[in-house]
């Protein structure tokens, strides 16, 4: 069954699915809107984490982020006649992200970074 327009769903996005939400986001916007592919979504994430991402991961993340109806997906053209899959945020999929973005800022609210980071540094942590 699909999800109902205008709701996500009860549990918040992960931390890897937002990333991949995000990249997807960004690839999308640097090719002219037209939708991000795996390949480009795993080099984003690896580009901006630092971090080495598996190609399998990204996949089954869109795959389950679809499921959720957070992206969408369709055939697009490749070089050399191939085809790839494109995905795109859904509007439910922009909505979660946002909805993440405002409990990650709650949750940072009032927190003092600097005198954490400095009590740790008197205890030689």
């Amino acid at each position: 069954m699909p999800p109902s327009p205008g709701t996500t769903s009860d549990a918040p996005l992960g931390t890897f699915e937002e990333q991949v939400l995000l990249a997807v986001v960004r690839t999308g916007r640097a090719s002219g809107g037209s939708g991000a592919y795996g390949m480009a979504v795993r080099r984003e994430l690896e580009e901006v984490t630092g971090r080495e991402v598996a190609i399998g991961a990204v996949y089954a993340t869109l795959d389950r982020l679809e499921v959720k109806g957070l992206v969408a997906s369709e055939r697009g053209e490749a070089s050399a006649g191939a085809s790839r899959r494109m995905f795109a945020v859904t509007p439910r999929g922009a909505r979660a992200l946002a909805d993440s973005r405002e409990m990650r800022e709650r949750l940072w609210s009032g927190v003092d970074l600097v005198a954490l980071l400095a009590s740790g540094k008197a205890r030689g942590a």
